[in-house]
């Protein structure tokens, strides 16, 4: 693993070593999980963009086609 160095402010890094450490997690994990909840949170925005602009017919067309699915998979088989 190559290890870098980033600037920041003094007083940043102290809050994010605080953070992480009350999270029992080291400064990498934390910076880690930091920027894989960032991605999570982008993702489910461009998701909830794209469910904004799918048009009533598009909608009503998906609900119908999930609920014929859904009753298929009740039947026991």
């Amino acid at each position: 693993m190559a290890i870098t160095t980033i600037k920041v402010r003094r007083e940043t890094r102290d809050r994010l070593k605080e953070q992480a450490a009350a999270r029992h997690q080291t400064l990498d994990q934390y910076l880690t999980s930091l920027a894989d909840q960032a991605a999570r949170q982008e993702r489910m925005q461009q998701w909830s963009e794209s469910v904004r602009r799918t048009s009533a017919e598009d909608m009503a067309s998906w609900r119908e086609e999930s609920a014929g699915w859904d009753r298929a998979s009740g039947d026991g088989l």
